[in-house]
C-alpha cells in the first residue's frame, strides 16, 4: 500500500514535472513569438523612420547643394570680375612703367646734354677769362679790383651821398632809442660821486702837536710810518698834518690812528703800535659791514660771506680817482634799470654790476687783469655762469655773450663818465693825448691831429689832394677802430676827419 502510494506519488510528481515543463515550453514559445512579432514591428517602424529621415536628409542635402552651387557660381563671377580688374590694373601699371622708363631715358639724355652744355659753357667762360687776362694783362683779382676802382671813381659822389644818408638815418634811429633808454635809467638813479686823492689831511689842535708827532729824534713819526705803511708830511701848513699813500686802506688806518693819538695826547712808540693794531681790527669789521651794506642797498642776495667781505674792501680801492665800492653800487643800480627797460634779466644785471670790479680788491695780490681775477674769484664761490661771463667781459679780449653782459658794460661806462667821476691827473691826460695823436699820425694822408673837449673828441686834418670824400669816410672808420683796439680811454672818443680845399687868385 505504501509502495503503491509511493509509486503513485512519484509518478504524479514525474507527470507534474512533465506537464509543467511542457507548459513552460509552450509559454516560452508563445512569448518568443510575441517578442519576435514586436521586434519585427519595431524594426519595420525603425526602417520606415530611417527611410523618412534619409529622405529628409536627401532633400536637405539637395537644397544645400543647390545653395552651395549658387554661392559658388556667385563667387566665381566675383573672382572673374576681380581678375579682370587686376588684369586691367596690371596693364595700366605696365603702361606707366613703360612711360616712366621712356621719361627716365629722356631725362637722362637731357641731363647728359645739360652736362655737356655746362662743360662747354665753362670752357668758353674760362677761355674768355684767359683771353681777357691776356688782353688786359690782368689777373681775375686785379680785374675785379680795377672794376671796383672804376665804379668807385665814376659814382663816387653817389656812393658818398648814399652812405651818408643811410648812415645818418641808422645812426639817428639807434641814438634816439639808446638816448631814451639811457636817459630814463639815469633820471631814475642819482648817486653821489666819491672821488679819492693820494693825500689825506688830519687836523691838529695846535702846531705844538707837530713836534710830539715827530718825537725825539723822529722816533714817533718813524714808528707810525712803519706801522701804517704811509708817509706823514709835517710842513708849515698851520693846524694840519698830511698823510700820503696810494693805498687808500693804509691811508684810512693811518688817519684814524693819528686822529686818536692826537686826541689822546699820549704819543710814543708803544702807544702808536697799540693804537694802529686796534684800528686795523676795527677796519676789518668795518670792511664786512660795508660789504653787507652794499649787498643790502643793491638788493643782491645769495652771496658767500667771504665774497661779501671782499666786496667791502672795494671801499678802499679807486678807479681813476673814484671810490670803487660806490662805483660798483652805481653800476648795479644802472644795470638793473637798463635791464628793466629792455626786458633783460634784472637780477643777473644787478649782481654782475655790483661784482663787476670785484677783481680790483685783489689785483695787487694776483697777476692778471681785474676782470679775469674777478671771474676766477666768482668761479670759486660757484656764482651763476651768466654773472661770471658778464664780469669777465670787462676784459677787451673777451667778447660779451649775453645782453646782460653788454648792459653791465654800458652801466660801467655811464658811471665812469658822470661829471666828477673821473679825476684823471694832468700827467696821465697828456700822456693819453700824445699816444692818441701819434697813433693817428701813422695813417696815410693825415696832416694834423688835435684832441679837443678834454680828449672826448679828436679832429684829424687830411691832405685834400691825397684823401677824397669817400676816403675820408673810410679813414674815420679805420681811425676809430684803431683807437678801440690799441688805446685805453674812459667813455667814448668822437673822430672828426676834416678835408678842405682852398684856391687863391689875384686880380691885378
Amino acid at each position: 500500500m505504501d509502495i503503491a502510494i509511493l509509486l503513485f506519488a512519484i509518478s504524479g510528481s514525474i507527470l507534474g514535472g512533465v506537464f509543467g515543463y511542457a507548459y513552460k515550453v509552450n509559454r516560452d514559445a508563445k512569448m518568443r513569438e510575441g517578442a519576435q512579432l514586436e521586434a519585427r514591428k519595431k524594426i519595420a517602424d525603425a526602417e520606415n523612420k530611417a527611410k523618412e529621415i534619409l529622405l529628409e536628409a536627401k532633400e536637405e542635402a539637395s537644397k544645400k547643394s543647390e545653395e552651395i552651387k549658387r554661392e559658388e557660381t556667385k563667387k566665381l563671377a566675383e573672382l572673374r570680375d576681380a581678375e579682370k580688374k587686376l588684369m586691367a590694373k596690371e596693364q595700366s601699371l605696365d603702361d606707366r612703367m613703360e612711360n616712366a622708363d621712356k621719361k627716365k631715358e629722356e631725362l637722362e639724355g637731357k641731363l647728359e646734354e645739360a652736362k655737356k652744355l655746362h662743360e662747354e659753357a665753362k670752357e668758353v667762360h674760362d677761355s674768355q677769362a684767359k683771353e681777357l687776362e691776356k688782353i688786359a694783362a690782368l689777373s681775375k683779382d686785379q680785374a675785379k679790383e680795377l672794376l671796383l676802382q672804376n665804379v668807385e671813381k665814376d659814382y663816387k659822389d653817389e656812393i658818398v651821398k648814399h652812405y651818408k644818408k643811410v648812415s645818418s638815418e641808422a645812426k639817428e634811429e639807434v641814438e634816439e632809442k639808446a638816448r631814451v633808454i639811457l636817459a630814463e635809467a639815469i633820471q631814475k638813479f642819482a648817486m653821489d660821486v666819491t672821488a679819492e686823492t693820494t693825500a689825506t689831511t688830519v687836523n691838529i689842535p695846535s702846531d705844538d702837536m707837530k713836534g710830539r708827532i715827530i718825537g725825539r729824534e723822529g722816533r714817533n713819526i718813524q714808528t707810525f710810518e712803519q706801522a701804517t705803511g704811509v708817509d706823514v708830511i709835517v710842513d708849515d701848513t698851520p693846524g694840519a698834518v698830511a698823510i700820503s699813500c696810494f693805498d687808500l686802506l693804509r691811508r684810512y688806518i693811518a688817519k684814524v690812528a693819528l686822529g686818536r693819538l692826537v686826541e689822546d695826547g699820549r704819543i710814543h712808540p708803544a702807544r702808536i703800535e697799540e693804537t694802529v693794531e686796534a684800528v686795523k681790527k676795527e677796519v676789518d669789521t668795518l670792511i664786512k659791514e660795508l660789504g653787507e651794506r652794499a649787498v643790502y642797498e643793491t638788493g643782491v642776495a645769495g652771496l658767500h660771506p667771504n665774497l661779501v667781505k671782499l666786496l667791502g674792501r672795494l671801499k678802499f680801492r679807486t678807479i681813476r680817482g673814484q671810490n670803487v665800492l660806490k662805483h660798483s653800487i652805481s653800476v648795479s643800480h644802472l644795470a638793473g634799470m637798463l635791464a628793466s627797460q629792455i626786458g633783460a634779466d634784472q637780477a643777473a644785471c644787478k649782481k654782475a654790476g655790483v661784482l663787476y670790479n670785484i677783481g680790483r680788491a685783489a689785483d695787487h695780490e694776483v697777476a692778471g687783469t681785474y676782470s679775469k681775477i674777478g671771474a676766477d674769484i666768482l668761479r670759486k664761490f660757484n656764482v651763476d655762469k651768466k654773472v661770471i661771463q658778464a664780469v669777465e667781459s670787462g676784459d677787451p679780449k673777451v667778447e660779451p655773450e649775453s645782453i646782460e653782459a653788454m648792459l653791465v658794460q654800458a652801466a660801467d661806462l655811464i658811471s665812469q663818465s658822470r661829471p666828477g667821476a673821473n679825476e684823471d691827473n694832468l700827467e696821465q691826460f697828456i700822456h693819453r693825448m700824445e699816444d692818441m695823436e701819434e697813433l693817428i699820425k701813422k695813417f696815410d694822408g693825415v696832416k694834423g691831429v688835435f684832441g679837443i673837449q678834454a680828449g672826448k673828441s679828436v679832429r684829424v686834418i687830411v691832405e685834400p689832394d691825397k684823401v677824397d670824400d669817400l676816403a675820408a669816410i673810410k679813414l674815420s672808420h679805420e681811425i676809430a677802430r684803431k683807437i678801440e683796439t690799441d688805446l685805453m680811454y674812459p667813455g667814448e672818443i668822437k673822430v672828426h676827419v676834416l678835408r678842405e680845399t682852398r684856391t687863391e687868385e689875384f686880380a691885378r
